[in-house]
C-alpha cells in the first residue's frame, strides 16, 4: 500500500525504470512494509515552477497506511532523486499522507 509519486519538470529521466526500482526498494525499507505492496510512479515533463523559477524541480507524494517517517524519508528520497536526476534537494518538495486503511482500496476491497 505504500505509494511514491515523483513529478518532475525534467523532460525525461535517464533510466527511469531503474529510478522507479530504487524508489520501490527505498520506500519498502523506509516503511518496513513488503515491497510486494509498493507502487512507484514517475511523471516527467510536468510544467512547474519552484521559487519563481522554471529550473528543474520535483514534487513527490508519499502515501501509506501508517509507517510514515517524514524527516528520515525526506532525507532519503531527496538524496536518491538528486543523485539520479541532478535536481537539487532544495528544489524538491515532498508531501506525506497517512491514509486510513478503510480509504485505501486494492484487489476488490479495502485494507480496513
Amino acid at each position: 500500500m505504500p505509494l511514491i509519486n515523483v513529478r518532475t519538470s525534467l523532460p525525461a529521466v535517464k533510466d527511469g525504470s531503474a529510478l522507479l526500482q530504487e524508489l520501490s526498494t527505498a520506500l519498502a525499507e523506509q516503511t518496513g512494509k513488503p515491497e510486494a505492496y509498493v507502487m512507484t510512479l514517475l511523471e516527467t515533463g510536468v510544467p512547474m515552477t519552484f521559487a519563481g523559477s522554471a529550473d528543474p524541480c520535483a514534487y513527490v507524494e508519499v502515501k501509506s497506511i501508517g509507517a510514515l517517517r517524514p524527516p528520515a524519508m525526506t532525507a532519503a528520497f531527496c538524496e536518491l532523486i538528486q543523485s539520479r536526476t541532478g535536481i537539487p534537494a532544495n528544489r524538491i518538495y515532498i508531501g506525506f499522507d497517512d491514509v486510513q486503511a478503510s480509504c485505501w482500496g486494492w484487489n476488490g476491497s479495502t485494507f480496513g
